[in-house]
């Protein structure tokens, strides 16, 4: 008799899951773009534009929890297409921002972009943590986080393409426009992120519908409704792993934020004329250049490592414990932390730019070993609640900016530096799964 292999049938939904984490890399990666592209559109100061990033990191902060409990009642398929929606009623919003031109509209379609991809991030980490074997839990998540690697990669050139203008607008070429001709110079640039925005929201739907068609499992539903209501509080309350985990999701954003945020500045502080040679002929560095744009450069190789780092962890993980390739990985972030604080120069920024490759499995695996061990109602609770800590990049980055205007841009190493030794302890022992009945 003739025996019909059996579909695995989580492949589809899996592999529409791995869309999502490619979504919200463009979307949160396009933000370094417009903190730049707003202070001459909107006409802000670099405070105001960075508003940009406390914008999403709330809607993050705010929506996590009632993600969770929302997927509570009605399920990750139901969770998905809401914050899918979320996401793209945000980027549709873009349109009348740029024909207004009013920073608050902006600001809000980035929160309700943000609010969305709280939905996304509160379900599909979780949901691709379940769709298989509990064992290989670490090594989906990090797999599908590859894709988010790749697509924080295109953000940057997104905006160089597609947003930035073409002209650089100097304080000298301002000098001699007049008023009227100013004026229409910063609503055409703002009139350059409808375009962008609106293809995002075409896709999003696209994958929305998608999802819509598709049959999703609800993987442990009917043990789920059988627990019946479960307090937010609840679990952590009882698991210890998943405070301590909370606790190292927030460290781990807070560094990372500080690194990328602050990266350019380290560059310009550190080794303003001194560049590392590959990068100048990937990149095709001319004299005409200014020290921003190549360190820009430098920090786009960064994130390529960053990917690389995914691809590589992930690889590693189908070979040995996943817990401890992120010991590796952390360790190694430690280490090249303290060896820029103490060399500076070129030597310190080539270190900064080898810690985004390490950085690169952390969040994943985080929240992977953070939510292990406990029933389908409290999980998802739990993953709200370590998609919360995501404020984290909210918090740190500041504290990071007053240690640098105290004792210089090495000063700044401290944020990342306590962070990451804080994840090398919660990796050791903190993920440890100990209830408390």
């Amino acid at each position: 008799m003739n025996q019909t292999p059996t579909r695995n049938p989580y492949l589809i939904p899996f592999a529409l899951v791995c869309s999502l984490f490619f979504l919200w890399g463009i979307a949160n990666s396009l933000n370094g773009s417009l903190i730049r592209h707003f202070q001459f559109a909107l006409d802000l100061n670099r405070f105001q534009a960075g508003l940009v990033d406390s914008a999403f990191y709330l809607g993050y902060f705010v929506f996590a929890i009632p993600a969770g409990i929302f997927m509570r009642k009605f399920g990750y398929k139901r969770g998905i297409l809401a914050g899918l929606l979320l996401y793209a009623g945000g980027a549709l919003l873009f349109y009348p921002a740029a024909d207004i031109r009013i920073y608050a509209f902006f600001l809000f379609a980035l929160f309700t972009i943000a609010s969305g991809l709280a939905f996304l991030e509160t379900a599909a980490n979780l949901y691709v943590t379940v769709l298989g074997d509990e064992k290989e839990a670490e090594w989906r998540i990090n797999f599908a986080q590859s894709f988010n690697g790749i697509s924080i990669i295109l953000g940057p050139v997104i905006g160089s393409l597609f947003i930035f203008s073409k002209k650089e607008y100097t304080a000298d070429v301002l000098g001699g426009m007049a008023p009227e001709q100013i004026d229409a110079a910063r609503i055409q640039e703002a009139l350059s992120v409808q375009g962008p925005y609106l293809v995002v929201a075409g896709v999003v739907l696209l994958v929305a519908l998608l999802f819509w068609l598709t049959k999703m499992p609800e993987v442990g539903r009917e043990e789920e409704l059988a627990e019946g209501r479960v307090s937010i509080l609840a679990p952590l309350r009882k698991y210890r792993h998943l405070v301590l985990g909370v606790i190292a999701q927030f460290a781990n954003v807070g560094a990372q934020a500080t690194l990328w945020g602050y990266f350019v500045d380290f560059k310009i502080d550190f080794a303003k004329n001194e560049h590392v040679g590959f990068v100048n002929t990937l990149y095709r560095v001319t004299e005409g250049m200014t020290p921003d744009q190549i360190a820009g450069f430098h920090a786009s190789f960064a994130l390529v490592l960053f990917m690389l780092g995914r691809f590589l962890g992930t690889y590693l993980m189908s070979r040995m414990e996943p817990r401890k390739v992120l010991a590796y990985y952390c360790m190694a972030a430690v280490g090249l932390v303290a060896l820029a604080f103490l060399t500076g120069g070129l030597p310190g920024i080539i270190c900064i730019m080898l810690t985004y490759f390490c950085q690169s499995i952390m969040f994943p695996t985080i929240f992977a070993l953070a939510t292990k061990g406990m029933p389908p109602a409290e999980q998802k609770l739990a993953s709200s609640l370590v998609i919360m800590a995501i404020v984290g990049g909210a918090v740190m980055p500041p504290v990071a900016g007053l240690l640098s205007g105290a004792g210089g841009m090495e000063m700044a190493l401290l944020v990342p530096f306590v962070c990451f030794s804080y994840v090398v302890f919660y990796v050791l022992r903190g993920y440890r799964i100990e209830v408390e009945r």
